[in-house]
């Protein structure tokens, strides 16, 4: 599969997954406002309920006043004859002001009022009518009573808290609000009359504090207010819509999944790459030291060669090197396996680094002056022994003068210098030094992972699999030293190596 077809159906999932998410998280806001806003409907019923249920026992209470006054200044005065003989008399005055009285005679059971006016005996509709109009007089004056002496009243007496919290809590049940709240009441300037027990205004929060008004037909300057707040309003918001939070988590899921997927697909690609780098990458590793036997075999067909028996032995050894080489480099493979162990196997035994070096600078000699270059050696190191493996020890070294090749200028021959010298708690320091391109600072903290590669590299015509310098610090690593870098660019690099002494 294309890398743009990969990339496109990412793109896709992605807005496909940005959609899923911005839909259920606009329903989930516009679910917690609908609810607050039923909330917020519900408790305004509920307080204009309560003022209303207020008012009505304001009324009640004027009206039960003056039935009480009109029961104790109008008595009714009996008179009686015999048993069945009773009269009943009251005093009343009218709208227009007019004084009456009315007289009930006979027995009370089955008694017929009548009012002496001129000698002449009222109706049944007289007797109403003006029953009427006394009712309304009364109701009048009740009404005039409220209105202009309500307001005198203590607030406490017209609304004490326990009334108000137990209409609270019945209209705020009958409205499904079953969850604690705290209120106040206070006065037009905010000064609070009474409040209950966990009330604190400053914890109320945004949209959480509910104000109605006491009486509203008090004048202005009188005005009351009643306050209310619920401290878990926002708990009993959010558990409405707690269904959600499964759609959140399956869709979590499958955004997780198809990340992994994506991953995998990528990381799967990436190797095939690194399938097709590493056989590149191989050729050229089996290249050099078949590159080098081959000068050699030509090196032999030259008669001037065969005769000196000294170049003989040269190109013998050289080819031998190279020959081990191509061993140790079928090793190599087959130990890049080691990767992904926590240990390599290593087949650790003394060697003298100073005489091993040596050997590895005069095999790869050859190498450097194909190339118009040239290789020094300067061992200072007096003790050298170290206990390596042989093997790992000589690629690594061959893997940092290969590179040395590979990133040389063009334009500037090469030098490489590897040094040896001993350093303090029984060390030996190993040094390896070009002249070549060079990296940058943010290279620096990266040639050492696995398959991180410098952008210089793609300079030359064979790419490398980007193991090399990753092998280097996992088998210095192994081998109990350390390795660092110094380079700049276009000055050259320079590896350093630290191995520890041969115990005696």
């Amino acid at each position: 599969m294309r890398k743009s077809t990969i990339w496109s159906i990412t793109i896709i999932m992605a807005i496909t997954f940005a959609g899923l998410l911005y839909v259920q998280v606009m329903y989930m806001n516009n679910m917690i406002k609908m609810r607050d806003d039923q909330f917020a409907e519900g408790v305004k019923r509920s307080l204009y309920a309560v003022t209303t249920s207020l008012e009505q026992d304001e009324t009640k209470h004027y009206l039960e006043e003056d039935v009480a006054q009109i029961e104790t200044s109008v008595l009714p005065r009996y008179s009686s004859g015999d048993d069945t003989q009773k009269s009943v008399q009251y005093s009343f005055t009218t709208v227009d002001g007019d004084k009456g009285a009315l007289i009930l005679q006979g027995d009370l059971a089955t008694i017929v009022p009548t009012v002496p006016r001129a000698g002449k005996q009222p109706s049944m509709h007289e007797i109403l009518r003006e029953q009427y109009l006394y009712q309304k007089s009364l109701v009048d004056e009740v009404i005039f009573r409220m209105i202009s002496q309500s307001s005198n009243r203590p607030l406490t007496q017209r609304a004490d808290s326990a009334t108000v919290a137990t209409y609270l809590r019945m209209e705020f049940d009958n409205n499904g609000l079953d969850l604690p709240f705290e209120f106040a009441v206070v006065n037009r300037s905010g000064g609070v009359v009474y409040k209950s027990a966990g009330y604190h205004a400053e914890d109320a929060g945004n949209d959480n504090m509910f104000v109605q008004t006491l009486f509203p037909n008090d004048s202005k300057n009188m005005m009351n207010y009643i306050k209310v707040y619920f401290p878990t309003k926002r708990d009993y918001i959010l558990s409405s819509v707690r269904y959600i939070i499964p759609a959140f988590i399956l869709t979590f899921i499958l955004l997780v999944v198809f990340i992994c997927t994506i991953y995998l697909t990528f990381r799967q690609k990436k190797l095939s790459e690194m399938k097709n780098d590493f056989i590149n990458n191989m050729t050229h590793e089996f290249k050099t030291p078949i590159s080098t036997i081959s000068l050699a075999a030509q090196m032999l067909n030259d008669s001037s060669v065969r005769k000196s028996p000294k170049m003989l032995d040269h190109i013998s050894t050289v080819i031998n090197d190279e020959t081990k080489r191509l061993r140790f480099q079928v090793e190599k493979v087959l130990q890049i396996s080691m990767f992904e162990r926590q240990k390599a196997t290593l087949k650790l035994q003394d060697i003298d680094a100073n005489t091993a070096i040596a050997n590895i600078i005069h095999t790869f000699k050859i190498k450097v002056e194909k190339y118009g270059g040239k290789i020094e050696a300067v061992l200072d190191a007096e003790d050298s022994m170290v206990y390596v493996d042989e093997m790992h020890f000589t690629n690594v070294i061959f893997n940092l003068l290969d590179n040395a090749v590979k990133y040389r200028r063009e334009e500037t021959p090469l030098h490489l210098v590897v040094t040896t010298r001993d350093i303090s708690g029984n060390r030996i320091e190993i040094a390896v030094q070009d002249n070549g391109i060079g990296m940058r600072k943010e290279d620096l903290k990266k040639i050492f992972e696995k398959f991180y590669r410098v952008s210089t590299g793609n300079l030359h015509d064979v790419k490398g699999f980007g193991l090399g310098l990753a092998y280097v610090h996992k088998m210095v690593r192994e081998l109990k030293g350390e390795i660092s870098v110094e380079s700049e660019l276009n000055s050259g690099t320079k590896f350093i190596i630290i191995l520890p002494l041969t115990k005696n």
